[in-house]
């Protein structure tokens, strides 16, 4: 890799807090901002974390993150890319690399795990990760990890180490586990999910972990089994700029907005598909948009198959923050079905425009949506029939629509937002330092990005 030297260097100037800026190295093995919650988290805590006077240098594999320019500059945050064989791509995943594609052992192994069943990038990024930090030693003032939690980043990585943890993974694993009805799917999803065992391992070593809420902080104890001392939690939000009324978008009729990254049990989808086919008997012009892609096959395929669903579901992908936001403010009801989450920025998102939520009580969705009534409508996950009945009782009342919608945006702007997520994570890397960050070493200029290439902004900043 070739690194191009910013010449400015990290800003001299104190930092929102009052202190000195610190030099932040922010690693994901996984960096799309359109489909799930890591990339999002990496772009908008970047972002601000730069605007609260900070240097930030996100590391990352691919899909490489999307990052925001900072004041219309260069000052950051900056893209280094640390590649991976990026065995997952489109339109080809699972693929076998090219013989001149190898670089060394640590992309044979990930291409044998891959072979076997396994999921190899959060093993694989973090022995990247650890190769690329020790030699930039003393670049960096603190390493935050986003829930890579790979081997590789136990030990010196040459600077204290802060790492986020969403939710554990292993209630992804057992509720897949609780779905499979063949002992051949059971097979595959543990061993698809065998990273878990080492992210286990991992965390306990963890001096200083973060999350997005007490719910998630209560699994971390109780799956990965970290002392409750070492957990910090830090709420995330919504781009409440980005995410925000605006009148001049009609509203659809019957239009419910769904997003559902992946088809896996825990995004409750083939609930909420089961519950339009019961709400259209009430409300026909009833129907779901989900920003996702399109099963081919499995139980939200059937289901829209057996209750002929097929023209009332549409899904939508790839579009713009723009375009997605527009969806949402067009809708009449924005829903959350999912069995387990870890906070749900979706829902969020959707408060944030004054949509009015419908969600489950899965997770930590209730700290995020409020009360049920007050912010939100809440049922139980699961429950198709509850699902429902909370769509046919919004669609129905365009005052409580109203209502809930108002007081969610309020909600939202008062406890979820990504400013506030940065001032609390600053102070968690100053905890980990140990007070304030010790005097840069001399003028050795920071690599802004191994390619030069800063990814244009949608946002405004």
């Amino acid at each position: 890799m070739t690194a191009e030297a910013s010449q400015a260097g990290p800003r001299q100037e104190p930092a929102a807090d009052g202190l000195r800026p610190l030099r932040i190295a922010l690693l994901t093995y996984k960096g799309n901002p359109f489909c799930g919650g890591q990339g999002v988290y990496v772009r908008h805590l970047s972002r601000e974390l730069a605007r609260l006077g900070h240097w930030v240098e996100v590391i990352g594999a691919q899909p490489y993150p999307v990052l925001d320019v900072v004041d219309g500059t260069r000052c950051g945050p900056a893209l280094t890319e640390l590649p991976s064989l990026d065995l997952y791509r489109q339109p080809d995943p699972f693929r076998t690399p090219k013989r001149d594609e190898y670089r060394d052992w640590v992309d044979a192994l990930e291409v044998a795990t891959m072979w076997t069943g396994g999921f190899p990038e959060p093993l694989t990024f973090s022995l990247r990760a650890r190769r690329h930090l020790r030699a930039r030693r003393g670049d960096f003032d603190v390493v935050h990890d986003n829930q890579t939690l790979g081997y590789g980043l136990l030990g010196d990585v040459g600077a204290p180490l802060v790492t986020t943890i969403h939710h554990p993974i292993t209630v992804d694993r057992q509720l897949e586990l609780d779905a499979a009805e063949t002992w051949q799917r059971r097979y595959s999803v543990r061993r698809w999910y065998a990273f878990t065992r080492m992210q286990k391992r991992v965390a306990r070593r963890l001096p200083s972990v973060l999350t997005v809420s007490g719910t998630s902080r209560q699994e971390i104890v109780d799956h990965l089994g970290v002392r409750p001392d070492r957990i910090h939690v830090v709420h995330i939000g919504a781009d409440t700029d980005l995410f925000s009324p605006d009148a001049s978008v009609p509203q659809v009729p019957g239009r419910i907005v769904t997003t559902s990254s992946a088809d896996v049990p825990l995004k409750g989808l083939v609930f909420l598909v089961e519950a339009l086919a019961k709400v259209r008997t009430e409300h026909p012009d009833a129907h779901l948009v989900v920003v996702g892609k399109r099963p081919a096959e499995g139980p939200v395929a059937q289901a829209m198959e057996r209750y002929g669903l097929e023209g009332a579901v549409e899904f939508v992908k790839g579009i713009s923050d723009a375009e997605l936001v527009d969806l949402v403010r067009s809708a009449e009801v924005a829903c959350v079905p999912s069995l387990y989450e870890g906070f749900s920025l979706p829902a969020a998102e959707a408060m944030a425009t004054g949509t009015p939520l419908l969600a489950t009580t899965g997770g930590a969705i209730p700290e995020v949506a409020g009360r049920d009534g007050e912010t939100c409508l809440a049922v139980p996950p699961g429950d198709a029939g509850a699902l429902a009945a909370g769509l046919g009782r919004l669609l129905g009342d365009p005052e409580l629509r109203a209502r809930l919608g108002a007081a969610g945006r309020e909600r939202v702007l008062r406890q979820f937002t990504w400013a506030r997520a940065a001032e609390g994570t600053v102070a968690r890397y100053r905890e980990a330092i140990g007070g304030s960050a010790p005097a840069p070493r001399a003028a050795s200029p920071i690599p802004t990005s191994d390619t030069g290439v800063y990814p244009e902004s949608r946002a405004t900043c």
